[in-house]
This record gives structure tokens, C-alpha cells and sequence, in this order.
């Protein structure tokens, strides 16, 4: 069978209430959920991500993590957005699925050949208890107010050992005008994220910080020039694809070399002192 078709009779076992949006693409009935996520993010990142070194990145250290903690079955993608994760995860070996509240998001993975789909939020979907393999939020519970309720839902839907992956940003003292176009509600250190994943009945497998580079840089040009009110909301956008490194240049490049060696260090289960990211890697334990 096919990735896409190992990925859809998992899906069908998962949630059997979906019906279908349009070709390739699931969604509930009845959709009433907000999402802390502006209306233009998914636009925005899928015309810098796929030339970004900071997603290049980040899939790359999220492959390297997930290999060596591997989950037991397919992944579900929460907030997935346009798709870039679980497609480099597909590409990796990994059968994941995307689910992705905003309808402009889940098209545009849809586009990068990625089915199922399912446009809906985790409450939505009706994941039946206990029954995925492997949970992804990758820089998703950060927009959310009550991360420590998101988190005990899916510690409920994840069956016995099952896997949870996480992104997010990190350190408050980072805090600019670009967490707030964001839609977020905080930034996490790894003694805050892990004490809130142990709360939520997870065990931690993996914690480490990613972009080691990029703290004093982000605190120059974002979080101190906010606290100035340099930066508005407009600069942010402006600025987006430039700071991603998506023009290139002699600096992107330099960076990338630097994010090169991170990923050797992060191979073999070597953790980061500091970063601008964190990535955990966590299983369902004490049930």
C-alpha cells in the first residue's frame, strides 16, 4: 500500500465522523473553533518557507529527532499549516498526515501532493481515545491560551507510548512585535516546557534548543527594537522573507554553514544550550 493510502484507511480508524471537503481534502460538519493565527500566515510563510534557511532547518533537526525516536504508525501533523513538515517527514520515510484548521493552509498542502488532508482543529476532528500513534505540533501550541489543556487532549487521543514531537519558540526575554503578528501567547524555556509536558502525563525522551546563532541577533534587530516601539507590524511583514535568508546572500549563507554543525552536534542525541527554538520529543508514560 501507499504512503497516501497507509495514511488514509489510519485515518478512517481515527475518526470515522469526517466528511469530505473537496478532492482530497476532510473536514466535520459542523466547524465553530477560533485559532489564534493571523488570516494571512499560511500565504506568508508558503512564499519564504521553502527558500528559508530557518525551515530548511528546522525540518531537517524535527527528521532527525523523530528517526531516532520513531513512532509506532503514522503522524498526525496538528496545525500543519502548508504542509512543509509533513512532507519532509513523507520524504524521510515517515506516513504523516496533515490537519490544519485554516482552509488556505490545508489547500496549499493539499497542492504539495499531500492527501489526506483534514481542515479542522484537534477538538473538531474527533479523534476516537487512544488511538494515534504520533502527535506533531510544530510551533502550534505556543498560539494557543491553554497549551496545558491542549496538551491533556492529546495525551487522551495518543495510544500507550505513543510519540509527541514539538516545536517552539523560545525565551520571553526574545518577546517582539513578531510573536505578537503571530498570534501568539508565549515563548517557553526547556525547564518550563518539559515541567508542563511531565504535568500533562508526558515523559521526555529529548529536549534541546535550536538556532544557536540567532539569540543576540534576535534580540538587536526584534525583541529590542519593539521594546523601543521601532517595529511595527508592517516592518515585520516587510522584513519577513530578508530575515528567513529567502534572497540569499553572503549572510544566509554563513548562517547556513554555522546551522550545518548544529545539526551535526543535534545528531547522536547531543542537546543545545541555547537556541531560539526548542524541539522535544515526549511519550505517553503512567497510564
Amino acid at each position: 500500500m501507499s504512503s497516501a493510502g497507509v495514511e488514509a484507511e489510519a485515518l478512517r480508524r481515527w475518526a470515522p465522523g469526517l466528511v469530505p471537503l473537496e478532492e482530497g481534502i476532510w473536514t466535520v460538519a459542523e466547524r465553530n473553533a477560533a485559532v489564534s493565527y493571523p488570516e494571512d500566515g499560511h500565504v506568508r510563510c508558503r512564499q519564504v518557507e521553502d527558500d528559508s534557511f530557518w525551515f530548511q532547518h528546522r525540518n531537517r533537526c524535527i527528521t532527525q529527532v523523530v528517526s531516532a525516536w520513531p513512532p509506532k504508525g503514522p503522524l498526525v501533523d496538528m496545525g500543519g499549516g502548508n504542509g512543509y513538515v509533513a512532507a519532509g517527514l513523507r520524504a524521510a520515510g515517515f506516513p504523516s498526515v496533515v490537519v490544519e484548521p485554516g482552509l488556505g493552509g490545508a489547500r496549499q498542502a493539499r497542492a504539495r501532493g499531500l492527501a489526506p488532508v483534514v481542515c479542522a482543529t484537534l477538538e473538531e476532528v474527533g479523534f476516537r481515545p487512544r488511538s494515534l500513534p504520533a502527535l506533531g505540533f510544530f510551533d502550534v501550541i505556543e498560539h494557543v491560551e491553554d497549551d496545558a489543556r491542549l496538551l491533556t487532549r492529546a495525551w487522551e487521543l495518543l495510544e500507550d507510548g505513543g510519540r509527541l514531537y514539538l516545536t517552539v519558540p523560545a525565551f520571553g526575554w526574545l518577546w517582539a512585535e513578531d510573536d505578537v503578528v503571530a498570534g501568539h501567547f508565549r515563548r517557553y524555556t526547556q525547564a518550563t516546557l518539559c515541567e508542563l509536558l511531565q504535568r500533562t502525563g508526558f515523559a521526555v525522551d529529548f529536549a534541546s534548543y535550536l538556532f544557536a546563532p540567532l539569540p543576540l541577533p534576535l534580540w538587536l534587530l526584534r525583541a529590542l527594537p519593539s521594546r523601543l516601539g521601532w517595529r511595527s507590524p508592517d516592518a515585520v511583514r516587510e522584513r519577513q522573507d530578508l530575515e528567513h535568508g529567502a534572497r540569499g546572500g553572503l549572510a544566509a549563507a554563513a548562517l547556513r554553514a554555522m546551522l550545518s554543525m548544529e545539526q551535526a552536534w543535534l545528531r547522536g542525541g547531543r542537546r543545545l544550550p541555547l537556541g531560539t527554538s526548542l524541539l522535544v520529543a515526549a511519550h505517553v508514560e503512567g497510564r
